[in-house]
């Protein structure tokens, strides 16, 4: 597999996976997946097998209680839903933290179907209760070991631990309201104010905070240990990673959680938000209704307040302390962000009907945002639809230094953490805009290929496997789109299987017939394509190699499904039955096909290594 994808020049190759999809084992599975268990101890050295040499996890963020999506998570503190609660049954460095009876009694418990699905809100509580119990025999004993780690980790972490331990003692004491529903008579609750008052205000605060430090010392050591345990967890997840030859990939996401919003507010917008614009995957567009930094703040940290340069950088600092690679969502956000208006009725309307928050110096209907603008009037054109990628005529170097100053602060934390700046992935999807067409040139990043959406009518679009160049990150899908099986599935009820099939099997060198006939084949061909394609990173999510057919997330919808769907513990069975079949990825089949995307010469040349290739493909079906 190696030497394949070395001549084939590719030089990544990695499965996506968010932590709730992992399999666990009988016994210790509660009912959601844990990177950290054992059941993904064994589906890592499962992939490993496979060839692959890096893990896309999703943002490991906290989640609320009724909402499961993880790009809606805290930026700093970690989802505890995560932690494994078979280790804190074993005894190590301290006493086991909680029984195993305990255990088993929540294993017993799961709803029925759990190995399939993440039922959220049965295991947000149920993993509560263990955390809480593990509190408990903890403060109860107050092991030395364990509480000199936990007064190391408080002094480590303490810039964001603070803030986030003491959010959730206010939610309690509002009732369990987030920040903007906590009033008074006379208007909004000064606790709103905890992080971010006025000058005049700003003793009452730093007094208010004292006295819930003394009188909630308790809860707030409570959600220290806590993060604690998932960091402990995390940073043993990453040796095992490196035993195994596997990169581990962050995932950043653009959105801030309400959490965040309480507690960094001095640093970002108040009347405008983030949004997607109307684009070729989502023509209505999207409104988000994340939070927008301050780009006033972009240079340093106003005294005596945080500055939004310096929340970007904690940020990236310490998703490179966790991760060897990460993945920026949205790069969009840090470059050229869509802004429209908060608080207004129609969020929808609002949001088609914004503007890039860089590139609006005279906009009629958005004049408060002409205080940022990078572009002057004369360098729009207004022919085209604000949201259109030409939008800015062109760009200025010193202009594209200001667009710039986010991004290359990124770019800076790689470099000092080590880390080479191809180790920031771009999510770049459909929409790419002068300013971050500037950005990834400057860097020479490259953008996602997402090939199930590639035209066939369109020899210059985006998502073809053949405008793909080596910079690039080349996929059949991802988190967002429908497995590749359930795409091709539907390609049967028009005329796109046809379509497809004639052209890969022009691109591949191989008969249309046999791809229409054998089961799977336009599936594998598809892979080819990106394995023969210039791209030299690709990324396979977790649906595709298994041969699913739902989705993991749909865009835009509120169902219980998303953010739901994992691995069974017998998940190799499963795999190898499915191979057989023709219904999950067999690497060696789609690599072999690859070799005849590069000509017959080049296919001639490496024989030996297709003939190879073929044989595990054919040992894989048995």
């Amino acid at each position: 597999m190696n030497d394949a994808l070395a001549a084939l020049g590719v030089r990544r190759l990695v499965i996506g996976i968010h932590d709730p999809a992992f399999p666990g084992l009988p016994g210790e599975d509660v009912g959601r997946g844990s990177p950290y268990s054992r059941g993904a101890e064994r589906w890592l050295r499962f992939v490993r097998g496979l060839g692959f040499d890096g893990v896309q996890l999703g943002p490991q963020g906290q989640t609320s209680d009724i909402n499961p999506s993880p790009y809606d998570g805290t930026i700093f503190s970690r989802n505890v839903l995560s932690i494994d609660l078979h280790q804190l049954t074993e005894a190590s460095d301290g006493p086991a933290l909680l029984p195993r009876e305990a255990l088993a009694t929540l294993a017993a418990a799961r709803p029925p179907c759990s190995t399939q699905r993440v039922y959220h809100c049965h295991v947000f509580a149920s993993q509560r209760r263990a955390l809480d119990d593990a509190f408990a025999g903890f403060a109860t004993t107050r092991h030395p070991g364990l509480t000199e780690r936990l007064v190391q980790f408080k002094r480590r972490h303490g810039a964001w631990l603070e803030r986030d331990s003491m959010y959730e003692v206010l939610c309690d004491l509002h009732g369990g309201l987030g920040f903007r529903d906590w009033w008074t008579l006379a208007g909004p609750h000064p606790d709103q104010d905890l992080w971010n008052p006025p000058p005049e205000r700003a003793r009452v605060a730093e007094a208010r905070r004292a006295e819930l430090g003394r009188a909630r010392r308790q809860q707030l050591d409570a959600f220290a240990f806590r993060q604690m345990l998932f960091h402990d967890q995390h940073a043993a997840l990453r040796r095992r990673c490196r035993e195994l030859g596997l990169e581990l990939y962050g995932d950043l996401q653009i959105g801030l959680s309400d959490q965040d919003v309480f507690a960094y507010r001095s640093v970002l917008l108040s009347r405008y938000v983030m949004g997607a614009p109307p684009s070729r995957t989502t023509p209505e567009g999207q409104a988000w209704g994340y939070a927008l930094l301050d780009p006033s703040q972009a240079d340093a940290a106003t005294p005596g307040r945080d500055g939004a340069l310096r929340l970007l950088l904690a940020r990236v600092d310490k998703l490179f302390d966790e991760a060897d690679a990460i993945r920026l969502d949205h790069p969009h956000g840090l470059v050229c962000p869509w802004a429209y208006r908060a608080g207004q009725p129609d969020s929808l309307f609002a949001v088609q009907h914004g503007a890039r928050l860089h590139a609006a110096p005279d906009l009629p209907d958005h004049p408060e945002l002409a205080r940022f603008a990078i572009v002057d009037p004369e360098q729009l054109d207004r022919s085209l639809p604000r949201y259109a990628d030409d939008w800015e005529c062109d760009l200025r170097p010193e202009q594209i230094d200001r667009y710039a100053v986010f991004f290359d602060a990124m770019v800076a934390s790689a470099r000092n953490h080590c880390r080479d700046k191809r180790d920031i992935v771009c999510e770049v999807l459909s929409t790419l805009p002068r300013p971050l067409a500037a950005m990834l040139e400057r860097h020479g990043l490259g953008r996602f290929r997402v090939v199930q959406k590639a035209n066939l009518d369109d020899a210059a679009d985006v998502y073809r496997p053949e405008n793909a160049r080596p910079e690039d990150w080349i996929m059949a899908g991802n988190h967002d789109t429908k497995p590749i099986w359930s795409v091709v599935r539907d390609w049967a009820v028009s005329d796109k299987r046809e379509r497809w099939a004639a052209h890969l099997a022009a691109r591949l060198g191989t008969d249309r017939r046999e791809l229409l006939a054998q089961p799977g084949a336009l599936v594998h061909a598809l892979f080819a394509e990106m394995f023969a394609s210039a791209a030299e990173n690709v990324s396979v999510f977790f649906t595709d190699l298994f041969g699913f057919e739902q989705s993991y997330n749909v865009p835009g919808t509120v169902s219980e499904d998303n953010w739901s769907l994992r691995l069974g513990p017998d998940f190799e069975r499963d795999y190898a039955e499915k191979v057989t079949r023709g219904q999950a990825l067999n690497l060696p089949r789609a690599l072999a096909l690859a070799f005849g995307g590069r000509g017959p010469d080049f296919r001639r040349a490496h024989a030996e290594l297709v003939a190879e290739l073929e044989r595990l493909a054919t040992e894989g079906k048995r």
